[in-house]
């Protein structure tokens, strides 16, 4: 009797853990696998609930902002243009209303352009093997296109306004992942070089943070094809972790390869 209250006595504190610690660990096991069903996913697949994720996103920014900004936040609605005005004028105002809408149209462009660029983000990041600035500024060109013509701005010349909106998109977005890329680069670039296989695997399952325990162990590309769940344990991977690392590599060709 005293040696089963006593064991109970001991399990408790385990029983009683810090439920947040939990509950993070949990939802970061259910991203990762999550991560892991989708990178398992034919391309079309992928890029299909890529860009659901995406839609609903933005259209949530969308409407959010729409109810802070112009219509929903303005007391006295926007006059409409004059019967009489030239093709400039009214292409002017489709833009102020554009970017003026309220909760509902403001989703809407939202959701087409966050949509739009998840989507072919993830398409391109399949067809190259990574995300790199071609891809990056392929899915702003192909977003700006969308929001152009769904939010109206277009007009009296759709097209061409949409080809100079995805263009100016692109050429953003390409500016932003250069700094981006210049200002996040680890100090010992060369050294990352051994780990970019590595570090696009670990990216796609959502266990980014065990990159600094391949560069521990001095695990790199070159060892992909050679490790094991004992070569994984030494280096301080958790079980699940290690499970998706190892099944990525066995239906990953290129990874299952010497690199």
């Amino acid at each position: 009797m005293a040696s089963s209250s006593s064991s109970s006595l001991s399990s408790a504190p385990a029983r009683g853990g810090n439920p947040l610690e939990e509950l993070t660990g949990r939802v970061r096991a259910l991203e990762a696998g999550f991560r892991a069903w989708m990178a398992k996913q034919p391309i079309h697949v992928e890029a299909a609930v890529t860009t659901a994720v995406g839609v609903v996103q933005g259209g949530a920014l969308g409407g959010l902002m729409g109810s802070l900004t112009a219509d929903g936040g303005s007391p006295f609605p926007m006059p409409p243009p004059p019967p009489n005005a030239n093709p400039q004028a009214v292409a002017s105002f489709k833009q102020a209303q554009a970017l003026a809408g309220g909760p509902l149209v403001q989703a809407r462009n939202f959701a087409v352009m966050t949509g739009a660029n998840a989507g072919i983000s993830c398409v391109m990041r399949r067809i190259r093997g990574a995300e790199d600035i071609q891809g990056s500024m392929a899915a702003a060109f192909g977003s700006g296109v969308l929001f152009s013509l769904v939010s109206g701005m277009g007009t009296p010349n759709p097209v061409a306004s949409a080809i100079t909106s995805g263009v100016a998109f692109a050429v953003f977005q390409g500016g932003f992942f250069m700094i981006g890329q210049k200002f996040s680069k680890p100090r010992g670039v060369s050294e990352d070089t051994y780990y970019s296989s590595t570090r696009s695997m670990l990216q796609e399952l959502g266990l980014e943070k065990y990159e600094k325990n391949f560069k521990k162990g001095l695990l790199t590309d070159h060892t992909l094809p050679l490790l094991t769940d004992s070569a994984l344990r030494d280096v301080k991977i958790p079980p699940g972790p290690r499970l998706l690392i190892l099944d990525q590599i066995k239906r990953d060709p290129g990874l299952a390869k010497a690199q």
